[in-house]
């Protein structure tokens, strides 16, 4: 069983979804439009996301963008009836997993949501924002607008690290297993003098910093 978020404006197709996937024990929850389908993947848990390209209030392409943007890992399958090279290639682009062009079968559709459900590990898009930054987690690479940031490969790691774990605190014990590992020498302030410099070259003047300390705990980025 798996707890989905459809998100279709058409009524009928949507009925026919919800009855496909909950007839397979799905949870479904259905909403109607792309804002309040973005709000929702900020505040709930699901499993998966079936998600229509033409939607009110804001497209398919940018809720998949802007969930993908924030580190987001959910598979996604993207329903349209757009159907040509170019604009399955923009779907894919903004972080989908999937493309079912309309019409389709009810029978492909739930064959599609097994086979992202079966995958171990959801794609995760390689271009994350943080703030004003953006970071390639492919080339590994960070850029404060048009400028590439000189960072250190263990600052990038660091970064890398809690960036792929948005939201989650981490003590510097936990920081020095996860990302220091494989360094014999290393200890717990090469973590915090590691954090230390890392703010001084990501954080803006004047600006809170994007690695947020929780006092007693440790570290985490949002």
């Amino acid at each position: 069983m798996a707890k989905i978020l459809l998100v279709e404006d058409d009524q009928a197709v949507a009925e026919a979804i919800v009855d496909a996937l909950e007839f397979e024990s799905n949870v479904v929850e259905h909403v109607d439009c792309g804002l309040e389908a973005s709000q929702r993947l900020k505040l709930y848990q699901y499993d998966l996301v079936v998600l229509d390209w033409d939607l009110p209030r804001k497209s398919g392409v940018e809720v998949c963008g802007e969930y993908r943007s924030r580190g987001g890992t959910l598979p996604i399958l993207m329903l349209t009836g757009k159907s040509s090279v170019e604009d399955r290639v923009t779907g894919l682009d903004a972080g989908a997993d999937d493309y079912l062009p309309k019409p389709f079968s009810m029978k492909e559709l739930s064959a599609r949501v097994r086979a992202l459900l079966r995958r171990p590990e959801p794609m995760v898009s390689e271009l994350v924002q943080l703030g004003p930054l953006q970071i390639d987690l492919k080339f590994h690479k960070v850029m404060r607008g048009q400028e590439e940031l000189n960072l250190l490969a263990k600052e990038i790691s660091l970064l890398e690290f809690l960036v792929r774990h948005r939201g989650q605190v981490f003590s510097v014990d936990d920081l020095l297993n996860k990302v220091w590992h494989s360094e014999s020498d290393s200890s717990e302030d090469a973590v915090r003098q590691c954090v230390t410099r890392l703010r001084k070259k990501i954080d803006g003047e004047g600006e809170n910093s994007l690695i947020v300390t929780v006092k007693g705990l440790g570290y985490k980025v949002v």
